[in-house]
């Protein structure tokens, strides 16, 4: 029997599980969601035939992706985009769309071979993008496992994107509204730092924003005493 382990910190990609198991009953299926069952002393236990990471933010262990096939999915279009933060890169390049790559993991990063890509627009907050994905890369397990997909060696001009610090969400020297706009909905997401500025006193931090004319946005603001 086929076994197949979905790796994921991120909640909304239980129901993509779900949906897995019920498009391949005939294969097993598991959720890893902590770092800590991802261990090499578990993964012996369930002897995966290949490990799906739809979004974790800590580096595979070479122990791991040595003796198991791991398929990452990274929000650009490979070599293009290699590293982290990919998609408030994307946004912050004035990026309207990108493509979906799942690729390999091997040592360095993002540098292994792809089985395929997927377009996807990036408008929206940063959630929204994520769920939109989510459905992108479910069909995209579906077509390596159902297709048997090989991966292909990358192709093309490499850039590599720079992963971001909680403090470069600072809006406070921005002068450009669109710019604003941009830098709250890339951060809008659960478990993500919010855009903010500060001054001697509070905090202000910013979320569900929307662009309601050249100089003028609506959003959401949480202000904590400091």
């Amino acid at each position: 029997m086929k076994n197949y382990i979905i790796l994921s910190e991120k909640p909304w990609h239980k129901e993509m599980f779900q949906n897995l198991q019920e498009t391949f009953p005939d294969y097993k299926w598991n959720l890893i969601t902590s770092k800590v069952d991802f261990q090499q002393d578990h993964l012996i236990e369930l002897k995966p035939d290949k490990i799906f990471i739809p979004h974790w933010s800590y580096i595979i262990p070479k122990a791991i992706y040595e003796n198991y096939e791991c398929v990452v999915f990274h929000m650009t279009d490979l070599p293009y985009g290699r590293g982290g933060s990919p998609l408030q890169n994307l946004i912050l390049r004035a990026k309207e769309k990108t493509k979906i790559s799942a690729l390999k993991v091997q040592k360095g990063l993002d540098t292994g071979p792809v089985y395929l890509k997927k377009d996807m627009m990036l408008y929206g907050t940063a959630q929204e993008i994520f769920i939109r994905t989510t459905a992108i890369v479910e069909e995209m397990i579906k077509e390596i496992i159902h297709d048997t997909l090989e991966p292909q060696p990358q192709s093309g001009k490499i850039t590599e994107f720079k992963r971001r610090r909680p403090e470069d969400g600072d809006i406070s020297k921005i002068s450009d509204i669109d710019k604003i706009y941009d830098f709250i909905r890339m951060l809008d997401c659960e478990g993500y730092p919010a855009a903010f500025f500060e001054n001697e006193h509070f905090r202000f931090e910013f979320s569900r924003a929307s662009l309601k004319s050249e100089n003028k946005i609506l959003a959401d603001v949480r202000i904590i005493k400091k």
